[in-house]
């Protein structure tokens, strides 16, 4: 009985050690589940798989019929605000840096985790000033142009970059792009590349071969904003057969504006607006496409470009931001080693010109395929991701 005891207290100092030797992170995000982007999608995907540290999430509320706090994956989150996305997020720098130090004198955080630069790590920044013991980690994902975060707001945006990068102790970026500026702006400390990711199992669709048939169906999912450039495709289409379709998932302010292109244009028995789609259900409408298209303006990443080539579509994108990071074309590389097609910035008929490219070479198109998908299980599974943010950034603070 002696040694049962022993034993039992043994057994219960080891798992008190564990419980106050794992990491306390606190996220601080301006959106997230449901109202979600590409940023909140990696959220959730990292912290799901690293079940060994404790996550907590300050966001602003922006809708009332959503709860104060709730557990969604591995995240506790708590929702600051009446239920008015402008109010709430104008008020989130202030409301969060209030929370975020009650949160922390409870709970001793290993670091502030900031995604991009926003109201909500605004919130961190400010915590950070009355406990600078706590570190900063800052993940940059932003898709705007240089010209809109130089120079929107009055130089506002470009100088909020420069003193959150100046209080950061650990910078993440999704891409090359975002890592440059970040020099550029004279940031100097700890750096690590972490691309977002994709699960492969739920993309992966292994009957996806491509033939040639009545109908070809293009597909984007985006927001419907300028950067993305929908329009382009839609103007593409005047430059293609009449058996080229598009589908367009996704909602934003342009899309009356897109919808009014398509019915001048006399396209709109060709292109269906899909809407919203939930995040879950973008598999299936990948799987009945065959050629995805994003000629975006700008690109941080885009976690789009790598959920098509897990889906198993060929891909045609703009040679912007971070999306060199991982497409290669085959008149830059060699096509033995190219992941998509790209076009021209604002030339609809260059995306034209690649779509029939595309569909008349079935060898280049397989390849491109194959290239991609092979690419997308080496380097962007969201399994290795986490695994990297865990040993890269977490473990290092």
């Amino acid at each position: 009985m002696a040694l049962l005891r022993k034993n039992s207290r043994k057994s219960s100092m080891s798992s008190s050690t564990m419980l106050t030797t794992s990491k306390r992170i606190l996220i601080f995000s301006t959106s997230y589940f449901p109202l979600v982007g590409g940023a909140e999608v990696s959220v959730k995907e990292i912290t799901d798989r690293l079940t060994d540290i404790q996550f907590d999430l300050i966001t602003a509320k922006q809708k009332s019929d959503l709860p104060k706090s709730e557990k969604i994956g591995n995240i506790n989150v708590y929702r600051l605000g009446l239920g008015s996305p402008i109010i709430d997020k104008l008020l989130l720098p202030f409301h969060g840096a209030i929370f975020a130090l009650k949160l922390n004198k409870k709970n001793h955080y290993d670091a502030f985790w900031c995604i991009m630069v926003t109201f909500a790590s605004g919130a961190a920044y400010i915590a950070n000033w009355f406990q600078k013991m706590v570190p900063i980690i800052l993940t940059l994902q932003e898709g705007d142009s240089e010209n809109w975060l130089r120079y929107r707001w009055f130089g506002m945006i470009d100088l909020s970059w420069r003193l959150s990068l100046a209080r950061t102790n650990i910078l993440t970026a999704i891409s090359n792009y975002l890592l440059e500026r970040a020099r550029r702006l004279g940031y100097k400390g700890k750096m690590e590349l972490i691309p977002n990711g994709v699960d492969i199992e739920k993309f992966e669709f292994r009957n996806s071969n491509f033939e040639i048939k009545d109908e070809i169906m293009l597909i984007t999912t985006s927001r419907l904003v300028e950067k993305n450039a929908v329009g382009d495709i839609i103007e593409a289409l005047k430059f293609l057969p009449e058996n080229v379709k598009l589908k367009i998932l996704g909602t934003g302010p342009l899309a009356h504006e897109l919808k009014s292109l398509t019915k001048k244009q006399k396209l709109a028995s060709r292109v269906s607006f899909v809407g919203h789609v939930r995040y879950e259900e973008i598999p299936r409408y990948l799987h009945h496409a065959d050629i995805f298209i994003r000629p975006s303006l700008s690109e941080g990443m885009g976690n789009s470009f790598i959920e098509a080539m897990a889906a198993g579509l060929p891909v045609i994108a703009t040679p912007v931001g971070g999306i060199v990071d991982f497409l290669k074309d085959p008149s830059n590389s060699s096509e033995q080693a190219a992941t998509g097609l790209f076009c021209e910035v604002n030339n609809p008929g260059s995306i034209a010109e690649q779509v029939r490219k595309l569909s008349s070479d079935k060898l280049l198109r397989d390849r491109i395929i194959e290239n991609a998908r092979k690419m997308v299980e080496e380097k962007y599974d969201w399994n290795l991701i986490a695994n990297e943010m865990r040993s890269r950034v977490f473990q290092s603070v």
